[in-house]
């Protein structure tokens, strides 16, 4: 190494990489997952009694594609990967993969752009109610295909997927912006 390279001081420069899959993306989606499966197992499954069953496990992808500003592949992986997390409770193994995957991308959609209403970002409560009613709707449509049943006996599904998919809108918008801030994203 010559002298004059010795003394000069070295920089690391860092870009900001929205949207692009990184270790502390997957990392932030690993700790939400655990949380939102032990939630589903515990909270989730006594408010199931009083007929919602909140899905922490979309809440969680939700967040985590919020929080690193997914693009649609790193969106799509999140979506998959929580799929395959969600196989462990699931009614009917498989079909996830592909209602994830749907949800997460339409969750990565809508983020593109802020959603305000009066002054105040609203987004996180939109593009999560959204994302839970395509998963729900999906889930329950190919479900009752998938069991044999008429798709007549979707409609009384409906309750259940729009008290989910309220549930978890609320749950998002309410942890989001602190989330955000403890992250400094």
């Amino acid at each position: 190494m010559s002298q004059q390279n010795a003394s000069q001081a070295r920089t690391v420069t860092t870009a900001e990489h929205s949207g692009t899959a990184d270790v502390s993306s997957l990392v932030l989606l690993a700790v939400l997952l655990a949380a939102g499966f032990i939630l589903n197992m515990t909270v989730g499954n006594a408010l199931a009694i009083v007929g919602i069953k909140p899905q922490f496990i979309i809440a969680s992808y939700a967040l985590a594609i919020l929080l690193s500003n997914a693009g649609f592949g790193q969106a799509a992986v999140f979506g998959l990967v929580s799929a395959a997390v969600i196989q462990l409770t699931t009614s009917i193994p498989g079909l996830n993969f592909a209602t994830e995957l749907v949800a997460a991308l339409v969750m990565a959609a809508l983020i593109r752009r802020p959603i305000e209403i009066g002054g105040r970002n609203v987004t996180p409560l939109v593009a999560a109610f959204l994302t839970t009613l395509v998963s729900g709707a999906l889930f329950a449509v190919a479900g009752t295909l998938i069991m044999g049943a008429a798709l007549g006996t979707v409609v009384v599904k409906i309750p259940l997927v729009l008290g989910t998919a309220v549930f978890n809108a609320v749950v998002v918008q309410a942890l989001y912006f602190p989330l955000k801030k403890v992250l400094k994203k």
